[in-house]
């Protein structure tokens, strides 16, 4: 589970980073590609990102290689949300509809099958814009991953108790 965790933390970083190197671009510079449909600006993280970039103090060159590595990236990894959000709309007919089990299995096989994929394609993508950074860079963004998962486990950790099940 802590793996999982890790993992989601990685990608979500990504999506920050990401974010920010494209919002720090000037007007002369192209246009970011479209926005991931259904998911607005980037998840709706661009102060996140902007921060996230601030902190690392990227270099314009780095910003461009990352701004590159996105565009190139954007293109493959658009379909799969694409294809997660047309099963979401299936399922909300199941759960607003007439509910069918085997058809609502098939349909979460499916997603769970694109959920891996899309781990899969955060992760790489992630991966190419840690390579970017120095070591120094490298060395903090590492550090600020480990503040925010602690900050993670002091909220879980601070959580009321569920309450007990009946």
């Amino acid at each position: 589970m802590k793996s999982i965790r890790f993992r989601l933390l990685i990608a979500a970083v990504a999506v920050l980073l990401a974010t920010a190197i494209s919002k720090s671009q000037t007007a002369d510079d192209a246009p970011p590609p479209p926005p991931m449909h259904g998911h607005g600006d980037a998840f709706g993280m661009a102060d996140d990102m902007r921060f996230l970039a601030e902190r690392l103090n990227l270099s314009d060159d780095q910003r461009a290689q990352m701004k590159a590595i996105l565009h190139k990236e954007h293109q493959s990894i658009k379909p799969l949300f694409e294809q997660a959000h047309q099963i979401d709309l299936q399922l909300r007919q199941y759960a607003e509809g007439t509910y069918e089990e085997k058809s609502v299995r098939a349909l979460a096989a499916q997603k769970a099958q694109l959920d891996v994929e899309l781990t899969v394609e955060k992760t790489r993508i992630h991966n190419e814009l840690f390579q970017v950074l120095t070591a120094d860079q490298q060395a903090k963004m590492k550090e600020m991953e480990a503040q925010h998962e602690a900050r993670m486990q002091q909220h879980m950790h601070d959580a009321p108790p569920a309450p007990p099940e009946q």
